[in-house]
C-alpha cells in the first residue's frame, strides 16, 4: 500500500496517512493557494482522499482540526524538516537507464560516499563527473550515506525524520534521480543507505499521527520503534513501502540497512524477514534483482542464511570483525572494541569464518558473542579497512593514512581486496587522502546541540581519547572533512590510487581471486614471523600471496604446491614506491615432487602475490 501523497497526473492527486486515534485529518494546502481539504478514515486507521492540486503544491496535515504537522511519508521538505511536504509527481523524469539489469551481488566493488563531502558543491549532481574516474579505479558500485530529509545542511545522515524525503541541500528528488540515471548508463550500481532504527531528533512528528513507537524496548536513541507490538503491522509497512519506494521510484539497487541490531522485533517473524520477501517479490516482478544488505552488531548468521535454514534470507551483511582485526593488527591499537584483537590469528579467521568471535569470550563485551556462519558464502559479506563509522567515530576523524605507513597502507588494501568477501573503499583512502571525516551536524536546537556535544565527549570515554573533540555543530568540522580531490593526481597519492586498481584487476581477471568460495580458500597464519599466507583457487587457477604484517624485513621458507609461479604483484617493488626488494619474478618447483620449498625474503608491511602457470 503506497502512502504519502501520490500524484496520479491531471491535477489529482491521491494522500494516504495512517492516524488510527485521530478524529479528524485534513490536507491543509498553503501554497500556490491556500486550502483545507478533509480525509476520510478507513478501518484500518488510515486517512484517505484524492484532491485536486499540481506539483510543487505545499501542504501540511492538520490534525485533529487544530495541528499542523508534515506528512511523515513526505517525498521532499523544500522548507526543512519542520516546514510543510511538497507534492511530487515522480512520473516527469525522463529515465535513460531501461537496459540497466543490475549485476550479481557477488561482483559488487563497492565505494561509500558522503554527498556533502565528497565533491566542494555536496549535491548529487556533482558526483556525476567523477563516475568514470571511479569505474577506471574498478569500482561499480557506489554507496550514499543516508540522504533521508534531515535538519540543517550537514549532517551523516544518520539523524533524518523523513524517510522518504531527499535531502533538499544535496539536489533534492531530481538531482539523485540524475545521479542514478548517470550511474546506470555507465555501468554503475547505486546503493542507499537506509536508518530503519529510529528517527532523527529533530522535525520528529511522527509519534503524532501514531504508535510508531513501543515502550516494551529502548535503544540508543530512545523507545523503539514498534515492530512486534499492537498496531506493529501498519508500523511494518511504512517501512516496507520505504524500501520498495527507492527501488519502483528512483531505481535504487540495494539498500544497506544501518544498525539493525537495533531493529527489536520478537515475534515469529522478524520484521527483517518480511522485508526480505517483500523485496524478493518485488525482484521477480521487475525481472532484475534488488539487494538488502545489513549492519549488525551481532556476529548472528541468521542475518543471511536462508529462510528455510531459519534465516532472516538478507544477500549480505557488513563483516566490522574484518575491519578489526585488521585495524588492531596494524596500529597495534588495543582500546575500546580493539582490545579484542591484534593477533595474527584473528585476521586469519577472518578470511575462514567472516566473523572472529562465533561464540568466544569476548574481554571487551564480558561475554560469550557472535555465531558461526562458515556454512555462508563469503560472498554474503561486505570487507573494508575502513568506513565511516570507523573514521568518523574516531575522536579527530583520522584516516589510516594518518596511522600507518605507507606501505602499511598498500598491505591493507590487499589483505582486503583479496579476501572472497565484497569489498568496500571509503570515499579517498584509495589515494590516502589527508582530510579527515568528522563528525557534524547542523541542528537548529540549541539544547540538542549540547546534548550532541555531551554525547560525543562520553563516546571518546570508552576510548580513553585524549583532548578535545572537534565541535560536531560547527561548518568548520565540516568543511574539514571534505576531499581533497585533486591529491589523487600527485605523488605517493597517485601511487596508492594505481595499487588499488591493480589490485583490483587482478581480482576480476584471476578466477582464483574472483570466485568466492571458503572450500577454494586456505589461510595459514605464520605467528612467528607476524606473516599469512593465502591460498586459493578455482578450477585451473591458483594463486598464493604472503603477507607481511611486521615492521620488519623477515625471511620465510614457504611449502608450495609443485609447479611454476609467476609473480602478479609484489608490493615492495620500486614501481609502487617500495624499499626496492625484489623478489623473483617466477619461481620454479620441482615438478616431481609433491610439495617445494621457497625462501621469500618479504619487505616490511608487504604484500607479494603469485599465480600458478
Amino acid at each position: 500500500m503506497e502512502i504519502g501523497s501520490h500524484y496520479l497526473g491531471d491535477r489529482q492527486c491521491a494522500f494516504t496517512v495512517w492516524a488510527p486515534q485521530l478524529k479528524q485529518v485534513a490536507v491543509h494546502f498553503i501554497a500556490p493557494e491556500e486550502k483545507i481539504v478533509p480525509l476520510q478514515q478507513d478501518e484500518q486507521g488510515y486517512w484517505r482522499g484524492t484532491i485536486e492540486t499540481d506539483p510543487g503544491a505545499l501542504y501540511f496535515y492538520q490534525l485533529d482540526g487544530e495541528t499542523d504537522r508534515p506528512d511523515p511519508a513526505s517525498n521532499c521538505q523544500p522548507q526543512g524538516v519542520h516546514g510543510p511536504s511538497q507534492v511530487v509527481d515522480h512520473n516527469q523524469f525522463a529515465w535513460m537507464d531501461q537496459d540497466w539489469q543490475n549485476r550479481p551481488l557477488k561482483d559488487y566493488v563497492i565505494y561509500e560516499l558522503h554527498v556533502g563531502t565528497f565533491t566542494p558543491e555536496g549535491t548529487f549532481e556533482a558526483i556525476i563527473p567523477r563516475i568514470p574516474e571511479l569505474l577506471e579505479l574498478g569500482v561499480n558500485a557506489i554507496e550514499l550515506m543516508p540522504i533521508a530529509q534531515f535538519p540543517g545542511e550537514r549532517n551523516w545522515g544518520y539523524d533524518g525524520t523523513y524517510l522518504y524525503g531527499v535531502q533538499y541541500s544535496y539536489g533534492g528528488v531530481n538531482g539523485l534521480k540524475q545521479l542514478i540515471n548517470a550511474c546506470h548508463q555507465q555501468g554503475m550500481a547505486v546503493i542507499l543507505d537506509t536508518v530503519y532504527n529510529h528517527f532523527g531528533p529533530e522535525g520528529n512528528y511522527i509519534g503524532c499521527y501514531g504508535p510508531y513507537f513501543t515502550q516494551k524496548y529502548k535503544t540508543p536513541w530512545g523507545s523503539a520503534i514498534n515492530f512486534d507490538d499492537a498496531y506493529s503491522p501498519i508500523v511494518r509497512n511504512f517501512f516496507i513501502q520505504n524500501a520498495l519506494y527507492w527501488f519502483r521510484e528512483y531505481h535504487i539497487d540495494a539498500l544497506r540497512l544501518d544498525a539493525t541490531d537495533h531493529i527489536l522485533d520478537h515475534g515469529a517473524k522478524h520484521f527483517l524477514q518480511q522485508l526480505g520477501e517483500e523485496v524478493a517479490v518485488f525482484s521477480q516482478q521487475q525481472g532484475r534483482p534488488f539487494y538488502l544488505t545489513a549492519e549488525c552488531d551481532l556476529n548472528d548468521a541468521r542475518w543471511v542464511r536462508p529462510c528455510e535454514k531459519g534465516g532472516f534470507g538478507l544477500d549480505a551483511q557488513w563483516n566490522d570483525e574484518f575491519h578489526h582485526a585488521l585495524h588492531a593488527l596494524l596500529t597495534k591499537e588495543q582500546s575500546g572494541y580493539y582490545v579484542d584483537f591484534g593477533d595474527l590469528q584473528h585476521l586469519a579467521k577472518a578470511y575462514t569464518h567472516n566473523f572472529v568471535y562465533t561464540w568466544n569470550f569476548s574481554k571487551n563485551r564480558q561475554k560469550y558473542h557472535g555465531s558461526d556462519p562458515s556454512d555462508c558464502p563469503p560472498d554474503q559479506f561486505v570487507v573494508f579497512s575502513q568506513n565511516h563509522d570507523q573514521v568518523g567515530n574516531r575522536m579527530l576523524g583520522d584516516r589510516l593514512c594518518h596511522l600507518i605507513p605507507f606501505e602499511a597502507q598498500k598491505l591493507a588494501a590487499a589483505t582486503t581486496f583479496l579476501s572472497p568477501s565484497i569489498p568496500l573503499i571509503f570515499m579517498g583512502e584509495e589515494y590516502g587522502e589527508t582530510a579527515p571525516f568528522q563528525y557534524f551536524v547542523s541542528h537548529g536546537d540549541p539544547d540538542l546541540v549540547a546534548a550532541v556535544r555531551k554525547g560525543r565527549k562520553e563516546e571518546f570515554a570508552a576510548f580513553h581519547a585524549v583532548g578535545e573533540a572537534p565541535d560536531p555543530q560547527s561548518e568548520e568540522t565540516f568543511q574539514r572533512s571534505k576531499l581533497h580531490w585533486e591529491q589523487r593526481y600527485e605523488g605517493e597519492h597517485k601511487i596508492l590510487w594505481q595499487f588499488y586498481q591493480t589490485l583490483l584487476r587482478l581480482r576480476r581477471e584471476v578466477p582464483a581471486l574472483s570466485h568466492a568460495d571458503r572450500q577454494c580458500l586456505e589461510v595459514t597464519p605464520m605467528v612467528e614471523k607476524n606473516l599469512l599466507k593465502l591460498r586459493r583457487w578455482h578450477n585451473g587457477s591458483e594463486v598464493f600471496c604472503l603477507m607481511n604484517f611486521h615492521a620488519e624485513a623477515v625471511t620465510v621458507t614457504v611449502t608450495l604446491p609443485p609447479g611454476t609461479w609467476k609473480k602478479l604483484l609484489d608490493s615492495a617493488d620500486t614501481q609502487w614506491h617500495g624499499p626496492g626488494n625484489p623478489l623473483p619474478d617466477v619461481v620454479p618447483t620441482e615438478r616431481d615432487e609433491t610439495v617445494a620449498q621457497q625462501q621469500f625474503n618479504l619487505s616490511p608491511y608487504s604484500v607479494v602475490v603469485y599465480s600458478r602457470l
